[in-house]
């Protein structure tokens, strides 16, 4: 709105100028300028009455108008680039959070899925995407049908392994950042959720089958958002950190073969 009002000022002092003072268009729009930016070399002024009338005004309103917008578009670039700094130190959360719980945690569930091989094919390969492949996989594992096939230990292993790394998480969760990044924090509290649900039960062998299907449900919504933000997360290290996306290519957790063993 402010750059729509400084530009109308401006078409309109021009004419304005043109016709009151009787001079080229090229001289009104110079006057304009230097008066606006509070330049004013002086070289020219208005000599008519009704040329001084506009100048006043423009004075007046072009010069509050110039300061507002030139505030306004200083703030929005200091602004998006402390956005982008929030943005880059949650990014170093994140990968922090898949070295230290989130691989483990996607290998773990991934090990569950009866439909693992499917994902393999699409996964496996990372290293050699490009930004639709990015695009064409995360859409299709939004859709993705999982299936859990678990046994009382393998509940009991993902049980300790959140329990174990609680008090990471919880770091992680205070972080101020977390508010930038809705879907690392629906993530975040999904996970929370799944391992209250697994310390809440006094055994996780022999659940019945309602119960189990409680679980698959809360472990399919982990595994969804882990799914995303770890497609996420690699193409942000292919795109701004090559060293770090060569490791966690290396160490894909869907490929069979992966070794961090340079061969």
């Amino acid at each position: 709105m402010g750059l729509v009002a400084l530009g109308t000022l401006f078409l309109c002092s021009v004419f304005g100028f043109m016709y009151a003072e009787n001079i080229p268009f090229a001289d009104a729009l110079y006057f304009s300028v230097v008066t606006v930016t509070t330049v004013g070399y002086g070289d020219i002024h208005p000599t008519t009455g009704a040329g001084k009338i506009l100048a006043t005004i423009l004075i007046l309103s072009g010069v509050c108008t110039f300061t507002i917008v030139l505030t306004s578009m200083t703030e929005r670039l200091l602004n998006a680039r402390e956005k982008r700094e929030r943005l880059q130190r949650l990014n170093m959360v994140i990968g922090s959070f898949f070295s230290e719980v989130g691989t483990k945690l996607l290998f773990q569930i991934s090990s569950l899925d009866t439909n693992l091989p499917t994902v393999q094919s699409r996964l496996a390969n990372c290293g050699k995407w490009q930004a639709k492949d990015f695009a064409g996989v995360r859409q299709h594992m939004l859709n993705y049908p999982f299936e859990a096939q678990h046994a009382g230990n393998d509940l009991e292993e993902l049980k300790q392994l959140l329990q174990t790394h609680t008090p990471f998480l919880m770091r992680i969760l205070e972080n101020p950042n977390m508010a930038e990044h809705e879907q690392f924090t629906d993530l975040m509290w999904a996970t929370f959720h799944l391992k209250e649900e697994l310390l809440n039960r006094s055994t996780l062998t022999d659940l019945p089958k309602t119960d189990l299907k409680h679980l698959s449900g809360d472990i399919h919504r982990v595994y969804k958002l882990l799914l995303s933000q770890w497609i996420d997360y690699m193409q942000h290290l292919q795109t701004d950190y090559p060293y770090l996306f060569s490791l966690a290519v290396r160490t894909n957790p869907f490929d069979k073969t992966s070794s961090a063993v340079v061969r």
